[in-house]
């Protein structure tokens, strides 16, 4: 495995993720164009902003606006491993976030809230890394975000979920009824709706307890069930519900199933 690596997804030219696991490797003072959230996997460093120093341990998260200044120098003699996202900032103008400007200063979190951040970080990162659906990866990212600029947990459960906020659900409902096969992406469910893909999520997951991909992968393990049972090949199966491999569907369907396609197949 490279010491430094970066993925991408080219439906969503709005994020990079890096991994780095170089121990020997400090930066100069530099800034980035994009938003930068970064977590500490391993070790520990010194990051440096704009004049003040900011101890990150292991397991901290840290925050860097565009084009601020910073500077990262691990500790000595310690193994420093260390994940990346960086966001383009048009993007999350796009989303209209309530309290955005919460993250235009660099800061380290308070000991619950970068739990729950880093849970959140480490689902958008597996989902890229792992190459999940875009609509997976940036449900997950919009989830991140939004924890982030929450001002507590229990905002949450007091966002209002109007006639507006369930036609908007019942609108993206009969889109994932009509393409669950495709490979969605949350800016077709904005223009399906006219609202904002961030106010889509938490209306969605709101009104239905699940995020649309899981929705949309519901669908497409139910189709699968049909067709095992009529002793159709695994492997055109899952190309048919819109896995890109059979080990990617095998996977989720047993997830849900709690068994193989195979053993499913075999069963029936």
């Amino acid at each position: 495995m490279a010491d430094v690596a970066f993925y991408r997804d080219e439906a969503l030219p709005f994020l990079e993720a890096k991994r780095c696991s170089k121990s020997d490797l400090a930066y100069q003072k530099h800034f980035h164009e994009e938003h930068s959230l970064g977590l500490i996997d391993e070790g520990e460093t010194q990051a440096w902003c704009e004049g003040m120093l900011w101890r990150v341990e292991s397991g901290r998260m840290i925050n860097f606006p565009p084009h601020m200044l910073h500077a990262c120098q691990p500790a000595e003699n310690a193994d420093w491993k260390y994940r990346m996202l960086f966001i383009k900032p048009e993007w999350l103008e796009r989303m209209e976030l309530p309290r955005l400007n919460k993250l235009q200063i660099p800061f380290l979190l308070e000991d619950g809230k970068n739990e729950a951040c880093r849970k959140r970080f480490n689902r958008t990162m597996d989902s890229l890394v792992r190459n999940e659906s875009s609509l997976e990866i940036e449900t997950a990212l919009i989830e991140l975000v939004h924890m982030l600029i929450m001002k507590h947990e229990s905002d949450q459960a007091h966002e209002p979920h109007g006639a507006s906020e369930r036609k908007y659900v019942n609108r993206v409902k009969e889109y994932i009824h009509a393409h669950y096969k495709d490979r969605i992406t949350l800016e077709q469910l904005e223009q399906e709706t006219g609202a904002t893909r961030y106010h889509l999520i938490r209306s969605f997951k709101k009104s239905t307890h699940l995020p649309p991909h899981a929705y949309q992968n519901l669908l497409r393990i139910n189709h699968a069930k049909i067709e095992l049972r009529k002793r159709r090949p695994i492997a055109e199966i899952a190309v048919d519900a819109g896995y890109y491999d059979q080990s990617h569907f095998t996977k989720a369907f047993a997830r849900i199933v709690g068994a193989t396609p195979q053993t499913y197949a075999v069963s029936v």
